[in-house]
């Protein structure tokens, strides 16, 4: 683990979560007390410096983002994090909020300031019952304590919907609505919550950002890859000798991640693919496991960085069986509101499935991919634009695993 480098995790262990003290004791919301000194517009220019991009999907710059809100006036502005994780194999977020909650907390209070916010959401996904009772004892502290100011915080938790961790559809979810993503523009930082400018960031960025206020921007900008700077939190699963989580500068190589943290595959195997990003990453052969792990150089051969959930399949693993599961998966969480995903995952895990059953032609899978190729253009949010990834990052580099099942 030498090669580790915590900057989100840096209070992992080192603190008891349950208690505000302890957070203080190791210089917490001292980053909240610099940045009301500095005024809005100097806390928004050292974020966007830093050039912190989203930890969730986009990779957006957060700072940009929060511009957006800062120069839209109204009567009542929000920050909103989004904490839904609903990725397969990942628990970053679960990681950071149940053991440094309070980071999180100031995260978005130093937000809340700058955009000129003063209530936050904490979006949580419903299968962690327990991190939200983790949350709410913090926020409770926080409020007593005073440290948060004016800034008021709630807790949200979702009824287990993949798409609500798009942000739009994640804002509806907020609102009382059915969990459908929004026609953009306008955009939540102009028009969001409640048609309010909102910021919507993940868990992982709101916890950047104290550390970022604290020692400057200069000095976050210059770890790890030049375009997309910091660390990442990772999770490893799958056919890997250590399933774990770690923090590394993001210029390192998916390599090192799965042989150098990983300690490689387990059982001796050899490496067929790697998927990471979660279950809409791209699916990455050995040949490109020296690219490094920034948003940009995963996008480049295209894969994604995404959750920074990596999932590990040995020699041994049917890679069209598991593409049947993924498109399924799809199938099943896609929220039915624009056609060409309602329609698309259905058709695509058909097609998948009849491949998998030794019933498909050539046809079938030149079929399979140009429906894939429409999809990634078509489809309203991010679900159904990436939903086709595994399917065309597979067929790209392990074809020959397709075409030895066609009928």
């Amino acid at each position: 683990m030498a090669q580790e480098m915590r900057i989100v995790l840096r209070n992992y262990g080192k603190i008891d979560p349950l208690k505000i003290e302890d957070y203080i004791g190791v210089g917490g919301y001292q980053s909240l007390a610099k940045a009301k000194g500095m005024g809005q517009s100097a806390v928004i220019d050292e974020v966007r410096k830093s050039n912190l991009r989203g930890r969730g999907g986009a990779g957006f710059n957060a700072g940009m983002k929060w511009g957006f809100s800062y120069n839209t006036p109204a009567d009542q502005k929000y920050v909103v994090c989004n904490a839904d994780e609903g990725e397969p194999g990942t628990y970053k977020d679960r990681i950071i909020m149940q053991n440094d909650p309070h980071t999180l907390l100031e995260g978005m209070a130093i937000c809340g300031y700058a955009i000129g916010a003063t209530k936050g959401f904490i979006y949580c996904r419903g299968e962690y019952p327990y991190v939200v009772d983790v949350l709410n004892t913090a926020i409770d502290q926080a409020k007593a304590s005073g440290v948060l100011g004016d800034f008021d915080i709630e807790v949200r938790m979702g009824a287990g919907a993949y798409v609500c961790g798009e942000e739009t559809a994640l804002i509806e979810s907020i609102e009382g609505h059915r969990g459908e993503p929004r026609f953009k523009p306008p955009f939540p930082g102009v028009a969001g919550l409640w048609g309010k400018p909102t910021v919507v960031n993940n868990v992982e960025t709101f916890a950047n950002v104290p550390v970022i206020l604290e020692k400057g921007a200069e000095w976050f900008s210059s770890i790890g890859a030049a375009k997309y700077p910091g660390t990442k939190v990772f999770t490893l699963t799958g056919d890997v000798v250590n399933k774990t989580f770690f923090e590394l500068p993001t210029d390192v190589t998916i390599r090192d991640v799965v042989f150098g943290m990983g300690g490689g595959v387990k059982d001796g195997k050899k490496l067929k693919a790697v998927q990471i990003g979660g279950t809409s990453g791209g699916f990455i052969p050995e040949s490109l496991l020296d690219t490094q792990v920034d948003f940009d150089s995963m996008s480049a051969i295209g894969a994604t960085l995404g959750s920074g959930a990596v999932f590990v399949m040995d020699e041994d693993t049917d890679l069209v069986d598991v593409i049947d599961r993924i498109t399924k998966f799809f199938e099943h969480e896609s929220c039915g509101k624009c056609a060409p995903c309602r329609e698309g995952t259905k058709r695509m895990h058909e097609i998948v499935s009849k491949v998998n059953k030794g019933l498909a032609t050539a046809d079938d899978i030149a079929l399979s991919e140009r429906l894939g190729k429409v999809m990634t253009r078509a489809c309203l949010c991010g679900l159904g634009q990436a939903a086709p990834a595994p399917l065309l990052t597979t067929l790209s580099h392990f074809r020959p695993e397709f075409n030895a099942k066609l009928g």
